[in-house]
């Protein structure tokens, strides 16, 4: 009995005996020590894997979905598929693209409003060739052109209750520089074949996206193809030089037009296919960094050259500009950025796969990266970066001082030197974040020197650093849903299911498909209130051909049978689209 008055000692059961009692507990505690051992056995046995049951019935970490083959089908829509996988259509795609890539629709940065520079004038004559070469397309197509020459078709569907499905493109090239025009291994508006590419400004970027999606409507016209989704294809001409000429009116025409949210999905350039990790992957394009130019403004007394200061503007420029490459951002991956997507995919399927990559992103816990109020290196997005500097700015705020000026003569000091900073803001991060990183450096360099700091508040004055941004900051872009299901009703599907039905159609089940970003800006900035489903994507695939097709540079060339398959692709998207449930 204890202090309480409990007693303690165990009472027999009422006509049980003692010793039948005492045997029964003896019994109970072998047989419970017993179990617990052959549960420590099993649990220590080697080869046993107890997780595997878990994982076979945990969510796959890169769900893929079937090939998507168009279900609605007739005699001349199956010619038409046949002809298209033919030598004769391989040749005809040759031919137009050739002859896009021949007429030299280049923009320019210091170019004035259509109607006034004359440079805008080679627009036409393209206009014209896409009349010439697609005579069905501008036969049963409704074309508007916006602004001159945003060219705007529009193929109206039987059911006007679906949303219209949007392929975009441009005209407009980058400019071939005299100085450059001679390296090229074949002229650079000759549109030549050597058997295997397509040679010319253009050929890749994106003249042959602008030939494929059409050639697929032509070959739809051909075969009597009646759509019940409304297809639309807006083409701008000023891309390259931030399509606010183009793709910005286009958007607002079709706003206006159509509404807020009003389109499926979108169709732009953008990422391709590529092998990583001994594994093919489709990486569209489902973000976009965002954009910032920093102009720096460095004000200082001048004079005579003769008697210089201990340091002169163009001198404390240069100790901010190191001061600004000496301070980069950390690779920093956000829970919505799509390449923790492409790293998740990688671990699930891909043979070569790093290890450590591997235990890294096991170790990720998103609810402790969004609960953690202290800044912390981001130690996958640190490993991953080491892939190289590709790799690393899909994650990563990039900062390049790219143009710099000041001083006008050789014995007068220098009293405005001029700096400008490109940022490419990482998805979770916006341009008040670098905005508030370069004010602080300044801040530093402009207390050493004894010189007032202007903030972006829009002033300037001598012996001071000013700051201010161009009209073209970009936040970060929305990320494009990527689920394959509506979660509401998994019997219909999302425009990223279809879109990955379509190209594992294409390029068979051994092609991976995974959400992908892009650190540059497309026309699609222009579009993001048409639409939430917007995908950069190039999906013709040469395998021979490496990289982006020496886009921007000499020797820009586009691989044939990438290009053919452009319009595959583009001509299954379209019915795909046209028959999907969404």
């Amino acid at each position: 009995m204890n202090k309480d008055g409990i007693n303690l000692k165990p009472t027999p059961a009422p006509g049980l005996p003692l010793w039948r009692l005492l045997l029964g507990t003896l019994l109970f505690l072998w047989g419970s020590w017993m179990l617990r051992r052959s549960v420590v056995i099993v649990y220590h046995s080697p080869g046993t894997d107890l997780n595997a049951n878990a994982h076979t019935n945990s969510k796959p970490r890169c769900p893929q979905v079937d090939p998507l083959f168009p279900s609605k089908s007739s005699a001349e829509l199956d010619d038409m598929q046949t002809y298209l996988e033919s030598d004769a259509f391989r040749s005809v795609a040759i031919e137009r693209l050739s002859g896009a890539v021949q007429i030299p629709t280049q923009s320019y940065d210091d170019m004035d409003d259509v109607g006034d520079d004359p440079r805008w004038e080679i627009f036409f004559n393209f206009a014209e060739y896409l009349e010439e070469t697609f005579p069905l397309v501008h036969a049963s197509l409704e074309l508007e052109k916006v602004n001159t020459h945003g060219l705007l078709y529009t193929w109206i569907g039987e059911d006007k209750s679906l949303k219209p499905n949007l392929l975009m493109a441009h005209q407009d090239v980058v400019p071939v520089p005299d100085s450059t025009a001679k390296s090229w291994t074949h002229p650079p508006f000759s549109g030549h074949f050597d058997g295997k590419f397509v040679w010319g400004r253009g050929a890749s970027d994106c003249k042959n996206q602008l030939i494929g999606i059409l050639s697929a409507v032509e070959a739809l016209l051909s075969a009597n193809f009646k759509p019940r989704r409304t297809l639309i294809l807006s083409f701008g001409f000023d891309e390259e030089v931030s399509g606010g000429r183009g793709a910005a009116r286009l958007a607002e025409h079709l706003v206006s037009k159509l509404g807020h949210n009003s389109v499926a999905a979108i169709v732009d350039e953008g990422a391709v296919n590529l092998e990583n990790w001994g594994a093919d992957f489709a990486l569209p394009g489902v973000a976009e960094k965002g954009y910032i130019d920093v102009d720096i403004v460095v004000r200082m007394p001048g004079g005579h050259s003769s008697i210089p200061p201990e340091h002169n503007g163009i001198g404390v420029a240069s100790e901010l500009i190191t001061m600004i490459e000496g301070s980069p951002y950390e690779p920093q991956l956000n829970d919505e950025n799509p390449y923790l997507d492409l790293l998740s995919c990688g671990a699930e399927y891909a043979p070569k796969f790093p290890k450590k990559l591997s235990k890294l992103l096991d170790k990720r816990s998103t609810k402790s990266r969004t609960c953690s109020k202290k800044h912390k290196k981001d130690t996958l997005a640190l490993e991953a970066a080491k892939a190289g500097p590709a790799v690393k700015y899909l994650f990563t705020t990039s900062v390049a001082v790219d143009i710099i000026s000041g001083g006008v003569k050789t014995n007068a000091l220098p009293e405005r030197t001029v700096i400008t900073v490109n940022h490419r803001i990482n998805v979770g991060s916006s341009s008040s974040v670098v905005e508030a990183h370069i004010t602080s450096l300044a801040a530093r360099v402009a207390q050493k020197y004894n010189l007032k700091l202007h903030a972006f508040n829009g002033t300037e004055s001598p012996s001071s650093i000013t700051l201010s941004h161009r009209s073209t900051v970009l936040e970060p872009a929305p990320i494009t849903p990527t689920s394959l299901h509506l979660s509401s009703n998994s019997s219909r599907s999302t425009p990223f299911s279809i879109l990955s039905g379509t190209t594992r159609a294409l390029y068979g089940k051994d092609l991976l498909v995974s959400p992908g970003i892009m650190t540059g800006n497309t026309d699609t900035k222009y579009y993001w209130d048409l639409s939430e489903h917007i995908f950069r994507y190039g999906p013709g695939w040469d395998k021979e051909q490496k990289g982006l097709g020496n886009i921007h540079t000499v020797d820009e060339k586009m691989g044939v049978q990438a290009h053919v398959d452009t319009t595959r692709w583009m001509w299954s998207w379209i019915r795909n689209m046209d028959e999907a449930e969404l």
